[in-house]
């Protein structure tokens, strides 16, 4: 039995093409839902990853329906790792299933490390993306950022120096829509201070939504 307030997500299966993705999804009254990008799977990413675990339980216990999953080839997921437009179709794939499961013409998207690559090429394929929250994000243009017209947050770690902090301050600036946080004593993992980022997504969320 489920009481009032628990965290449980449920096992989703994802088509694409022939194959299955396995996914979790939790449900929630609020809109946007949100779609969670793991890492890559050259990045050794899965939808268990701790920061993907930590975003669908802020956002969930927030109000808003979550969905997370495994690229093809990745955990339970039928058929072969893949890369590039692979990913991206794994993505699109689960957009998908999200907007038709939480019955939404709109949604936000997490990602984290270098699903940012995803994360943005789901955004500028969809419309239907109306905000994206890149966590401690890897392989990015930062001129890229700055085109985007949708809701962006970046969070990142004050320890992750794989971008230059000043450059991507740069950039979210000056995207119109733009928002960045840096966690204290924290590095791309957040082996410390995780549950600032939950609420710091949790947050955006209710903006994204008008509360």
């Amino acid at each position: 039995m489920v009481t009032k307030g628990q965290f449980l997500e449920r096992p989703t299966l994802i088509p694409v093409g022939r194959e299955v993705m396995e996914g979790t999804a939790h449900r929630g009254v609020k809109r946007p839902p949100l779609l969670v990008l793991a890492p890559r799977p050259e990045e050794g990413g899965g939808m268990d990853h701790v920061i993907a675990a930590e975003l669908a339980w802020a956002a969930a216990t927030a109000g808003f329906p979550t969905l997370r999953f495994n690229y093809r080839g990745v955990g339970g997921s039928q058929g072969s790792r893949g890369t590039g437009e692979e990913l991206i179709q794994d993505a699109e794939a689960a957009m998908r299933v999200l907007l038709e499961n939480a019955q939404s013409a709109s949604l936000a998207v997490a990602s984290l490390h270098g699903g940012a690559q995803v994360a943005m090429a789901l955004q500028a394929r969809h419309p239907a993306v109306g905000g994206l929250c890149l966590v401690a994000p890897a392989d990015v243009e930062l001129v890229e950022l700055t085109r985007l017209d949708r809701s962006l947050l970046v969070v990142v770690g004050e320890e992750d120096k794989r971008l230059s902090r000043a450059a991507l301050a740069a950039a979210v600036g000056e995207a119109p829509r733009g928002e960045l946080e840096v966690i204290d004593d924290a590095g791309p993992n957040f082996h410390r201070n995780l549950s600032q980022v939950g609420r710091f997504l949790a947050a955006w969320l209710k903006r994204l939504s008008g509360e």
